[in-house]
């Protein structure tokens, strides 16, 4: 009778390792919503990084289309390079 008295009941055991599952789920699942919210303010970390990017991007078409102008380009020719277009009588054909 003595050997009964020393070991645990017989579900003991059972409630126990429920008890440890049922623990080690709940940490799971914490560190689980805890990893989830993480990864979330990356990615909205880097979204908020590629909306910047894409601003930026649609800016220097902005100013690239601005300076390529072509009545820019043909101020600039007339007034630093001094160019002119041509009298079409100046204009000779060379035959390849």
């Amino acid at each position: 009778m003595s050997r009964l008295n020393r070991s645990m009941p017989a579900g003991s055991f059972l409630l126990l390792v429920l008890f440890i599952f049922i623990l080690s789920s709940a940490l799971a699942v914490s560190y689980s919503a805890h990893w989830n919210r993480q990864l979330l303010n990356e990615l909205y970390a880097e979204l908020s990084v590629r909306d910047k990017a894409q601003a930026e991007w649609g800016r220097l078409i902005l100013e690239q289309s601005t300076w390529t102008a072509h009545n820019r380009i043909e101020v600039l020719a007339t007034e630093q390079l001094k160019m002119h277009i041509p009298d079409p009588a100046a204009v000779r054909m060379v035959q390849p």
